[in-house]
Parts: C-alpha cells; structure tokens; sequence
C-alpha cells in the first residue's frame, strides 16, 4: 500500500490469487489519500488453456464463493506439492516445508516454487522456472489443476455483487490470448470489463483491444499485474482511467466496500 501511494495513485486493487485474505491487512496499510477496490483473481480453464478472470468488490461472506475458493486453494496445495515431487526426481533439491515458507501462510503458486528453485541453485532467477525445461505449462514438471470456467467464474462474482474484468487478454507469452470471438461469449455472459493496459500488452494489442471493449460495452481497465520482486515492483506502471474507474463502479451490484 505504500509502494501504491509512492506511484502516486489515487485507487489501488488487491487482486490475489484465489484468495480474499490479504485485504483486511491492506485496508489497515491505507496511507491518507489512497482507496483499496477489494478484489481477488479467479483462476479459470477455458479448452485446456488458462484463463485469469479478476473479480472486483465480491463479498467475501458469499457462502457459494467461499466454497469455491476452498475447492480451488485447495487444488493449488495439491498440485504444488506435486510439483515439488516432479521437481525432486529431476535432482531439483527443493522441499514442500520450503516452499510454504516461501508461500508466508498466503495462497502458494507456481512462483514460489519458482523462488525455491532459485534458493536451490538450479536457476538463476525465477522467470527461468516458467519454461518447457521446468513448470510452463505442459513442462517437465507442470501439474495441471482445477480452475473454473470463466462463463461460471462471471456468474460467481455477479451472485457475490462484483463485477468480472478479464485479466491480460493479449498475453501471448502466457499462451493465454484469447479470440475476439471467446472475448464475445464472456461479455454476453455477463463479463463487465476488459484488460487493455498491461505490461504484456504492446501498442497493437493494446488498440486490438480498446477497439474490442469498446464494441463489446466493456469497460477498458488497466493493471500492473504486480507481484513484487518477481515482476520488479512494477506497481503503478499501468492504471485505469477515471472514467472507466466509474464505469466499471457502477456495473458492480456489491459496491466497492
């Protein structure tokens, strides 16, 4: 929340992975001046590719989101501890205890374990980790897991009183960029906004999908996608206009909270 207030905005979204947990230590960081928009980043699968739909202002006493959230992080417990066994028949000395440790009681993903490998020596840096040779997807030791359908995530987060943004449509290092045709379903699903401005996005892209959300009736939004050291700190590299800010505001039933 500092580091948000020192890029000079005036809102900030947490968005962490499947969980809703970090936000009442967020609210308690606000420095003056700055809002929190609570939110989270549901993981989703869509014809075996990932999808990341962000869901902002959800209640968090919704009975039917908690349920699934559980089902989900429990899924990523199992599949990283998976990983960590792939990764230990490939003469990675990486343990389970390590890697939650590195996790520091949040949600534990792929970059953690990334982090670990790197505190084992057998890359250099976590970004080494996301390739064929290691946990990309369909890597030597990638393990697949259980993620919602996006069509079913934006009935969630509507039921919860948020409003759906998908996340990093354009990724194509992600191998996640998704067909004008797809981006379609989702808005007539429901879907209230889209990701234009992200650090995986360049100038193309970036019109490619103005010019979309603006035939769809989506809201346009921005995100730095931080994740601290791993991205660099990058928070604040990448914003949401005002105007859309408002937009996407009134399309949430819950209300920013």
């Amino acid at each position: 929340m500092r580091r948000a207030a020192e890029a000079g905005l005036d809102v900030v979204a947490l968005t962490d992975h499947d969980t809703l947990a970090g936000l009442g230590e967020a609210r308690a960081a606000l420095p003056p001046g700055l809002a929190l928009l609570p939110g989270m980043e549901l993981s989703c699968r869509l014809d075996g590719r990932s999808v990341h739909m962000l869901a902002y202002a959800v209640d968090p006493g919704n009975a039917e989101l908690a349920a699934e959230l559980a089902a989900i992080v429990g899924a990523r417990v199992g599949r990283a501890r998976r990983m960590v066994e792939e990764l230990r028949a490939l003469g990675v000395d990486i343990t389970w205890p390590q890697v939650e440790a590195l996790a520091g009681g949040g949600v534990v993903g792929r970059p953690h374990v990334a982090r670990a490998m790197v505190a084992a020596g057998a890359i250099a840096s976590p970004d080494q980790a996301f390739t064929p040779d290691w946990i990309a997807a369909g890597g030597r030791a990638y393990v697949s897991r259980y993620a919602l359908d996006p069509v079913a995530a934006i009935g969630l987060i509507q039921a919860a009183g948020g409003a759906a943004v998908l996340a990093h449509p354009g990724a194509v290092s992600r191998g996640e960029k998704l067909s004008d045709q797809t981006i379609a379903r989702l808005a007539a699903a429901g879907m209230a906004g889209l990701e234009v401005a992200h650090p995986d996005h360049d100038h193309a892209e970036r019109l490619r999908l103005g010019a979309l959300a603006a035939s769809l009736d989506l809201v346009p939004t921005g995100g730095s996608d931080d994740h601290g050291s791993l991205t660099g700190h990058r928070i604040g590299c990448e914003t949401t206009s005002p105007e859309a800010y408002e937009r996407l505001l009134s399309r949430m039933s819950g209300g920013p909270g």
